[in-house]
């Protein structure tokens, strides 16, 4: 990627952990495992599970990502 896509990345810079962080913020567990249906956000959610889960985990990290995205966070 050229440094002017990555300018225009959202994503840039943002590490999962920031951006479950501020969707959490804005949103609470609840609303969020309401928005993205992962046990991960439904059944004792914490940052750390949530994290290993989406590591390993790319279709549920692209859900993540894209409500980041579209909820206008940065």
């Amino acid at each position: 990627m050229s440094d002017q896509q990555q300018a225009n990345n959202p994503l840039h810079g943002k590490t999962l952990e920031m951006i479950l962080n501020a969707l959490v913020d804005k949103y609470g567990w609840p609303e969020l495992s309401y928005r993205i249906r992962i046990n991960c956000f439904l059944d004792n959610p914490s940052i750390s599970s949530s994290l290993k889960f989406l590591r390993k985990t790319p279709w549920a990290r692209k859900k993540v990502e894209e409500l980041y995205i579209n909820s206008r966070l940065d």
